[in-house]
């Protein structure tokens, strides 16, 4: 039961871990290489692709995207979708697609002479799954050891988020000293009554049969 308990709070933590991970923004430091449109065919990876832009139709299977290929400073390749999110989930609530992508373009670069930026995005990039991150905004920087800055949002949306989870488990805690606990107390008391009970029945036949044996 012990491992089970474990196994379960453990998957539980995992997935709010993952869950934030991907929704939180996050910023990266790359020089914008390319900018192009892509019709994508939507499949069982769908859920990590936004919803149509909004105005657009919304039970296509297929649409263009926008795609910004970059190159971050460690020179590795990374690649952002370019969607509107909306009113839907996560809430950043962005409708400007065309205007950003309008903003990478200005900002493409050579090796030679680069520019360097700063991107705000959520999401996750996986090859095999053809998961991309979704870009949210684009910031000339003045270089590529240029800090992100502080998380501010991230810190108090986590602190809130902890805060709310400490509150409800504190009173679980004294929901369950006042309430659970005394049942089960009550309970097992009622249990080892009753076994006692049991048991001196069956002493006193036990000495009632040695009695009768006896004569």
């Amino acid at each position: 039961m012990v491992y089970i308990k474990w196994a379960f709070w453990i998957t539980f933590w995992g997935l709010v871990a993952a869950f934030f991970h991907y929704t939180l923004p996050q910023h990266d430091i790359a020089r914008i290489t390319d900018t192009y449109e892509k019709r994508i065919d939507f499949g069982e990876n769908s859920i990590f692709w936004a919803s149509a832009d909004v105005g657009n139709d919304t039970g296509t299977v297929n649409r263009d995207v926008f795609f910004i290929q970059t190159v971050r400073t460690n020179d590795r390749v990374m690649v952002y979708r370019n969607e509107d999110t909306g009113w839907g989930w996560p809430p950043y609530f962005k409708f400007d697609t065309s205007n950003l992508q309008a903003e990478a373009a200005d900002l493409k670069s050579t090796s030679d002479a680069p520019k360097w930026v700063m991107i705000k995005h959520y999401g996750w990039r996986n090859e095999f799954m053809s998961i991309f991150p979704n870009a949210v905004s684009v910031k000339p920087v003045a270089g590529p050891d240029a800090g992100t800055g502080i998380p501010w949002l991230n810190i108090i949306i986590l602190t809130v988020f902890f805060a709310f989870v400490w509150a409800i488990w504190v009173r679980w805690r004294r929901f369950r000293a006042a309430r659970i606990d005394p049942m089960v107390e009550d309970m097992t008391e009622s249990w080892d009554a009753a076994g006692d009970a049991v048991a001196d029945r069956r002493s006193r036949a036990k000495r009632w049969l040695d009695s009768w044996r006896a004569k």
